[in-house]
Parts: C-alpha cells; sequence; structure tokens
C-alpha cells in the first residue's frame, strides 16, 4: 500500500521567491532519496501564506528511512540550512493519507470550442 504525504505550509508573505526555490531544490534531492514526489504548490490567488507538497512513499517505515537519507543528502541538507536561515516557513503539518477512491476512470476531454449560431438558443 503507497502512501502520501501531505505537507502543508504557513510561509511568510514576502518569502514566497524563497519557498518557490526551496521547492524547486526539493525536486532532485527527494526522489534521490527514495520518494515519488508529486510537487510542491505556492501560493498564487487567495492565501498568500498557504503552500502544499506532496509525495508518495511505500509505508512509514520506508518514510523514517527516507528522512534520514534526505538528512544526510548534500542536496538536502542544504536546503533544511536554507530554509532555516532565511526563515519563510513559519509553520508546516503533515498528514499521511492513502487513496481508496482508485482506480479512476480515464479523463473525459471536452470540446471547448463551442459556437452559438444567431438565433438559436443554448
Amino acid at each position: 500500500m503507497t502512501i502520501t504525504c501531505f505537507i502543508r505550509y504557513e510561509i511568510d508573505p514576502f518569502g514566497k521567491p524563497a519557498f518557490e526555490q526551496y521547492a524547486r531544490a526539493w525536486g532532485q534531492a527527494i526522489p534521490r532519496c527514495g520518494a515519488d514526489l508529486i510537487g510542491y504548490f505556492a501560493p498564487h490567488e487567495g492565501s498568500a501564506t498557504t503552500a502544499y507538497a506532496a509525495y508518495n512513499i511505500e509505508n512509514l517505515a520506508a518514510y523514517e528511512a527516507y528522512r534520514a537519507r534526505l538528512a544526510a543528502d548534500p542536496a538536502g541538507k542544504a536546503n533544511y540550512d536554507f530554509a532555516r536561515r532565511e526563515n519563510f516557513i513559519l509553520k508546516e503539518d503533515r498528514i499521511f493519507l492513502k487513496l481508496v477512491s482508485g482506480p479512476h476512470g480515464p479523463r473525459k476531454v471536452f470540446d471547448t470550442n463551442v459556437t452559438i449560431k444567431e438565433g438559436i438558443e443554448a
């Protein structure tokens, strides 16, 4: 069974560029250390202080081993140090969830180039 780790960050609203740099740095280190990175998500509209990350891992035992590898990884260590030094992460919460709705059907593609002719009501 694969589980997904969702991380909710509260970031300094003026620290968004630093958070984005932090997120990009994990793009190589996280997969190298054993997790399947889904992605990091920075504020775009709405809240200027809420960001997210998500990755898949086999189980909690694999998570513990992954975290140890990440802490020992030179890029991981540098990124942790960057976050501490720049202080743009105000709060970080983790939750582990399992997918229960799968398997999913294929996504339906709809034609968005619909035209309405004059005199005909839709």
